[in-house]
C-alpha cells in the first residue's frame, strides 16, 4: 500500500493505493490497482489524524442503532462508540446523539461529514477509476504472460459501474473499462481506441436529431450494437420537491439555483436538446454555467442546498434521497465492430449480461431496466425508430 500526502493542509485528503493480483492462475501476470481517498484532518501545530468512521456514520444514519453500524463495520460496539467519542472531542462538538427509547442519529456535522464524503466520492470517484485503469494496463503490458484485454469507453453511470463490478468479479474477462464522454466513446471506436463504446440515445422524438449527431462515425455494414440497459432521466430535485418543479419551464424562475453536467457529457448534451426542444432559453437559468462531472454529482450538490434541480439518472436522485421527476428515457448500448463478436472476451461479456444474477443486479437500481442485455443487433435495427 502506497499513501502520498504532498504538503498537510486542514482537511488533508489522502490518497491510498493497493496493488493485488487477480485470482486466476492464467491471469496470473495481471495486476489490479485500486485508488481511494482518505481524509486527514489536524489543527493548527498538531500533526494530522485520518476520518476512519464515514462508514460507520452512514450506517448510524441508515439504522438509527450504533450496535447495528458497528455489525456491518466489522467492530465491537464499544471500539465502535470510542471512535465516536474520539472525534466527537476533535471537533469540539459530538457527531452522533442518543435518544432516550428512540436509538441514535446523526448531529448536524456528522450528516454533514457522511454528504462530503458521498461527494468527494462521487466528483473523483470515477476519475481515479480511470487512473487505475490506466496505471493496470501500462503495468500488465510489461509483465510475464500479458494477456489481450477488452477496452471498453462509456460515459459513467450507475449501471456501467455495476458491470465493471461484474466483470471484476468474474475473473477470467481482461478488461479495460474507461469513463469517457458519449461523443468520445464513439470517436475513440473509430479511431480503434476501443472495442466497445457506450451509447446512450433518447427514446421518442429526440432520437433521430441525436442519431444524425453521430451518423458518421456508426457504420450499418461494419458495426453492430449489444444491448444493454434502458434509464431515466429528469430533474432531481430536493425531498418532497418544495418549488415544485415539474418542468422545464420552472427553471426559467430566477430564484430556482440549477446545476449542470459537464459540457462534453452526453447527458449535457440531451439536456440542452430539450431545452431547444421546448422553445427554452438555457441563458435564462440561473446556474446553467455550474457544472458537475458526474450523475451523482450533481445530486450531491442539490443534496447539500447548495442548487434546487439538476438533471440526471433517477438512480443518483435516489443514492442522495431526493426527488426525481422523469423527462425522458434512454436506450444505453454498446457499438462494436462485428468482427470482434467471435472473439472469447466478448462472448464472455454478452454471456455475463444475459445472466440472471447481472439482470437482477440492474433491476437493483432505481430508473434502470434490462433491455436486449446481452443480444447483438445490428445498426438499422437499433436506429429504426428514429424516423
Amino acid at each position: 500500500m502506497l499513501c502520498t500526502t504532498g504538503h498537510s493542509y486542514p482537511g488533508l485528503i489522502c490518497i491510498i493505493i493497493h496493488i493485488r493480483r487477480s485470482g486466476f492462475d492464467w491471469r496470473r501476470g495481471m495486476i489490479r490497482i485500486e485508488i481511494a481517498p482518505q481524509w486527514r484532518f489536524r489543527r493548527d501545530g498538531d500533526p494530522s489524524t485520518t476520518l476512519v468512521l464515514l462508514d460507520l456514520l452512514n450506517e448510524i444514519r441508515s439504522s438509527g442503532k450504533i450496535t447495528v453500524a458497528a455489525h456491518q463495520a466489522g467492530m465491537s460496539y464499544r471500539h465502535a462508540w470510542n471512535l465516536i467519542e474520539a472525534w466527537g472531542a476533535f471537533f469540539d462538538t459530538p457527531i452522533v446523539e442518543r435518544r432516550r427509547g428512540k436509538g441514535t442519529r446523526l448531529t448536524p456535522l456528522g450528516e454533514k461529514l457522511v454528504w462530503a464524503g458521498q461527494r468527494l466520492q462521487a466528483r473523483l470517484g470515477p476519475q481515479l477509476q480511470n487512473l487505475s485503469q490506466e496505471l493496470e494496463t501500462e503495468i500488465d503490458q510489461l509483465l510475464p504472460q500479458a494477456t489481450p484485454t477488452l477496452r471498453i469507453h462509456a460515459s459513467h453511470g450507475f449501471a456501467i459501474s455495476k458491470l465493471r463490478e461484474m466483470l471484476d468479479g468474474a475473473q477470467d474477462i481482461p478488461f479495460d473499462l474507461r469513463y469517457v464522454s458519449n461523443p468520445a466513446s464513439l470517436m475513440s471506436l473509430a479511431h480503434d481506441g476501443c472495442d466497445l463504446a457506450g451509447m446512450h440515445l433518447p427514446q421518442g422524438a429526440l432520437r433521430k436529431r441525436s442519431i444524425a449527431a453521430v451518423r458518421g462515425l456508426v457504420i450499418p455494414e461494419a458495426h453492430r450494437v449489444i444491448g444493454f440497459v434502458t434509464r431515466e432521466m429528469g430533474l432531481i430535485v430536493k425531498r418532497g420537491n418544495p418549488l415544485k418543479i415539474s418542468n422545464l419551464e420552472r427553471l426559467l424562475d430566477p430564484a430556482i439555483r440549477f446545476v449542470n453536467r459537464d459540457p462534453n457529457s452526453g447527458s449535457r448534451l440531451l439536456f440542452d436538446q430539450l431545452l431547444v426542444q421546448h422553445g427554452h432559453d438555457a441563458r435564462l437559468i440561473n446556474g446553467y454555467e455550474q457544472t458537475e462531472f458526474t450523475h451523482a454529482a450533481v445530486a450531491a450538490y442539490v443534496a447539500s442546498g447548495m442548487a434546487d434541480a439538476a438533471f440526471g439518472v433517477e438512480a443518483a436522485a435516489q443514492q442522495f434521497d431526493l426527488d426525481f421527476v422523469r423527462l425522458v428515457t434512454e436506450d444505453y448500448f454498446f457499438v462494436c465492430r462485428a468482427e470482434i463478436l467471435d472473439l472469447e472476451p466478448v462472448k464472455r461479456l454478452t454471456e455475463l449480461m444475459r445472466s440472471d444474477a447481472f439482470h437482477a443486479e440492474i433491476m437493483r437500481l432505481p430508473g434502470y431496466i434490462p433491455k436486449d442485455m446481452g443480444l447483438v443487433r445490428t445498426i438499422p435495427e437499433m436506429f429504426q425508430n428514429a424516423e
